[in-house]
């Protein structure tokens, strides 16, 4: 039996997508299906059959990445709420993407407003790539603030851009720039000892500099869009800590593009607040593989498949 009072619920970001993630929600739960049905019309195409049956090219659009993977996790949390009204987790954060999820599921953002929203990003973070094209790269073995010792040569010896974006877990970083200056940071990465230092398949350089023309469009978007105070703390990728007034919310999403994802300080913020379980809500298992490197102690729960929600509800 899970206690909700000691459970935080996470939700994943861009990189976690698959194609096929919600089907089997959609098949079995109506309110799975009228989640889907709900942002297919709010968008005016069919963002369930790219869900669904891809192609994986046309789901890894970050246009489409970024709305799919919210409705996804939405849709998800939906469903464990109708079969499990008493979940209610103390804490909810998501990664990146991942934390408009965390809005919604917290009451901050309605549906509607965040479907709306992800894919204003989404479309303003790939124009922003089409103009900067940029790379992103993940970093094994090395701690964050080596990875930023790294970044810091890298632009004094080339003068292009390259930060830390993502501080996942100790030992896992990601960095995002410019190609070239991500190149060269593959290269000193692997000379200081790096495990593995390797490009990943995105052509956006998100939490960078080289975002800087998406803002103007998306902080627009925010600032048209109604946000509620949280029924429950919004752990924010910015500062680690939580979000718990329409203000703050906005002054973190203000943020949230150009700046690093915290995500090991999240998590930490969140076990010092008591936290012993962490249910991971959406595509894939990113975020509990993280916490294992994070904190192996706490339990971890992912709720990917209609299968794995089965399991948990028949252990509640």
């Amino acid at each position: 039996m899970t206690d909700w009072n000691s459970t935080a619920a996470i939700f994943p970001g861009q990189g976690s997508q698959l194609v096929g993630m919600g089907w089997d929600f959609a098949q079995r739960y109506p309110i799975a299906r009228e989640t889907f049905a709900q942002a297919d019309d709010i968008l005016g195409f069919k963002l369930s059959q790219i869900c669904w049956y891809g192609p994986a090219a046309e789901l890894n659009q970050t246009i489409n990445t970024q709305p799919a993977l919210y409705v996804s996790s939405v849709a998800i949390w939906r469903v464990l709420r109708d079969q499990l009204p008493g979940a209610q987790p103390a804490w909810v954060a998501g990664h990146s993407l991942g934390e408009f999820s965390a809005l919604t599921a917290a009451n901050a953002l309605g549906f509607e407003a965040g479907v709306k929203l992800v894919y204003a990003r989404g479309r303003y973070m790939q124009q922003a790539g089409d103009q900067n094209p940029g790379a992103m790269a993940a970093v094994l073995a090395l701690e964050a603030a080596q990875v930023e010792d790294l970044c810091k040569t890298v632009v004094e010896e080339t003068g292009r851009v390259v930060v830390l974006a993502n501080d996942n877990c100790p030992g896992q970083a990601v960095v995002s720039g410019d190609i070239a200056a991500v190149d060269r940071l593959i290269e000193l990465a692997a000379a200081a000892g790096a495990r593995r230092a390797v490009k990943l398949s995105v052509s956006v350089a998100a939490h960078s500099p080289l975002m800087a023309s998406a803002l103007e469009g998306f902080l627009e978007a925010v600032h048209e869009t109604n946000f509620s105070a949280p029924t429950m703390p919004v752990y924010g990728n910015v500062k680690a800590e939580p979000l718990l007034a329409p203000a703050a919310i906005r002054s973190e999403l203000d943020l949230q593009l150009t700046q690093s994802v915290r995500w090991t300080g999240s998590m930490r913020a969140i076990i010092e607040a008591g936290a012993q379980t962490f249910v991971e809500i959406g595509a894939g298992n990113v975020l509990t593989g993280l916490l294992r490197r994070i904190d192996r102690s706490k339990a971890r729960v992912n709720l990917d498949t209609a299968e794995a929600l089965d399991t948990f509800l028949a252990s509640q």
